[in-house]
């Protein structure tokens, strides 16, 4: 089989993404954590096997004990009060932001490492005491006890630092902002290399796959559609990327070429490439990193918050995130096609422009600050040089100068816009030509 790079690099895909659902599990790092801090306490014994051991000094068991009974009965306060402090920064992301952004801000790395090492260290504490006291230890033992509980000790206050620096942050809805730009970011990045590294979609769609499931993509194995197109010897045309609503009636992929297999093996055989679940994820689904940006645009131009300066900040990051898409998509280069019966369907910019920008014509509307900050953001991605994102951009300004039509009082301020409306799309047209 011509797996090759494409394994590793879909192997890495679908790695991400269970590591990121195992990231979102406020749950695991902490229980890697007490596992880490038990072993510790009883390899510490394990150094009386060590010749030169005798020649350490000789810790005496009450300035440990007095140690690890310090830890213990710190750490678990600090852990409730830690939890509580993450809670509230949920909360607040939720509520000051849009609740879709709350995955990205509890996988929030600072956040779970601090806490993992303050219960680690509480367990590591409890167990290394009990042991202690029983006269679990000898001198070398009792010594690399010693070391392992300052170093513990290192940790805690490390942890503890750089945490009260983060959690000041996590929360707050630049930070969330930024969070929720990096992952659409990295989701257009993925989009782009693995639609280069397929083939082109075939005029004969083929014959349908459907799914029985209902639910949004989340992820698709494409090592195992190309596996299976090649062990079958057909050509797989994927219709419904990340994202997408699965439904009993929308086909999956398309198949082409001749297959003695059972149809409903093929169709659960493709089923089992494609994660199903109730809600969307930001790893593989650009659109829904756009549509939880504009959510938080949306949220922030409501009349209970009326906070212009938010929905113009997330029209730059929109302005970012598509000059940047339109970069990595018309960076030089022909990588070798590995999904050689795969056809991987490119993002629609209509669609995207949709996600991004409806919400914020309709919204923004009532301020002219946000309207023609809005019309500039769409002249500078029409002037890209992308013809598709061009005629994006001018429906959307059209669209968003028909919304301020109606929502703005004053004559002046709809005149200005119209100026600045002409000004930039007539500007454009004219170079285009």
């Amino acid at each position: 089989m011509k797996q090759g790079s494409a394994a590793t690099w879909t192997g890495i895909s679908a790695t991400r993404y269970y590591i990121a659902r195992l990231r979102e599990a406020l749950w695991f790092r902490p229980l890697i954590s007490c596992l880490l801090s038990i072993a510790a306490a009883f390899i510490a014994n394990l150094a009386e096997q060590i010749e030169f051991i005798h020649a350490l000094p000789d810790v005496s068991a009450e300035s440990i004990e007095k140690l690890l009974t310090t830890i213990a009965s710190s750490m678990l306060a600090i852990s409730v009060f830690a939890v509580g402090s993450m809670i509230s920064a949920y909360a607040s992301a939720s509520n000051g932001a849009t609740p879709r952004s709350f995955a990205l801000v509890v996988s929030d790395d600072v956040s779970q490492n601090a806490l993992s090492t303050f219960i680690g260290a509480f367990i590591f504490s409890i167990v290394a005491l009990v042991a202690l006291l029983n006269d679990f230890y000898t001198q070398g033992g009792r010594f690399v006890l010693f070391l392992l509980t300052l170093f513990v000790f290192g940790l805690v206050i490390l942890g503890f630092v750089r945490w009260v620096d983060r959690i000041a942050r996590l929360g707050r809805l630049g930070n969330t902002v930024e969070k929720v730009e990096n992952a659409t970011e990295t989701a257009m990045k993925r989009h782009i290399y693995f639609c280069r590294k397929s083939i082109t979609r075939p005029e004969d769609k083929g014959e349908a796959v459907y799914s029985n499931r209902v639910g949004y993509v989340q992820h698709i194995d494409f090592t195992k559609l190309q596996c299976l197109a090649e062990e079958l010897e057909l050509r797989i045309s994927i219709d419904m990327l990340p994202g997408s609503l699965s439904t009993p009636d929308r086909p999956l992929v398309f198949i082409t070429g001749h297959c003695d297999e059972n149809r409903n093996t093929i169709q659960k055989r493709v089923e089992s490439a494609f994660v199903i679940n109730r809600q969307r994820t930001f790893e593989s689904d650009p659109r829904f990193g756009l549509i939880v940006l504009s959510q938080i645009a949306s949220r922030a131009l409501s009349p209970a918050v009326n906070d212009e300066g938010t929905a113009i900040d997330i029209l730059s990051v929109f302005l970012r995130l598509f000059a940047h898409y339109q970069r990595t998509k018309d960076e030089d280069g022909s990588p070798k096609v590995e999904y050689d019966r795969l056809s991987i369907p490119g993002l629609s910019i209509d669609e995207m422009f949709d996600d991004a920008f409806n919400s914020l014509a309709r919204d923004g509307a009532y301020s002219v600050t946000v309207a023609m900050r809005h019309q500039k953001a769409l002249y500078s991605l029409a002037a890209l040089g992308d013809q598709a994102m061009s005629d994006a951009a001018k429906r959307h300004a059209t669209l968003a100068l028909e919304h301020a039509r109606k929502q703005l009082k004053l004559e002046s301020e709809i005149d200005t816009l119209e100026a600045l409306y002409t000004e930039n799309f007539s500007t454009a047209e004219a170079t285009a030509r």
